[in-house]
């Protein structure tokens, strides 16, 4: 079972793929966060295996989160990717330096 943690500030956005994943015999939700404080948080008690993170969230950015869960994770690290539906190669670039996965 792989284990998939949900980080955006739209609740929609969350019960999309949460319904999504729920659709996947092999795939299990164990968590999710509206902030990316939230997020940092949910990593450290959920160790998922998969993040999937919003880009551009209040406060704690997406990418600023993902930094911060990555240098603390040690060998429990999630592969986590980034979800965005801006049009800007920064983001890619900025997600890819911190260590996203995607």
């Amino acid at each position: 079972m792989i284990r998939v943690a949900i980080a955006d500030d739209q609740e929609l956005v969350r019960a999309g793929l949460r319904l999504i994943i729920a659709g996947e015999a092999d795939l299990e939700v164990v968590g999710e966060a509206a902030t990316g404080e939230e997020a940092v948080t949910l990593a450290r008690r959920a160790q998922p295996d998969v993040l999937l993170m919003d880009v551009r969230m209040p406060g704690l950015g997406g990418i600023a989160a993902t930094e911060a869960i990555l240098d603390s994770a040690g060998s429990g690290r999630p592969r986590i990717l980034m979800l965005t539906t801006f049009d800007l190669d920064e983001y890619v670039y900025d997600a890819m330096r911190v260590g996203a996965s995607g």
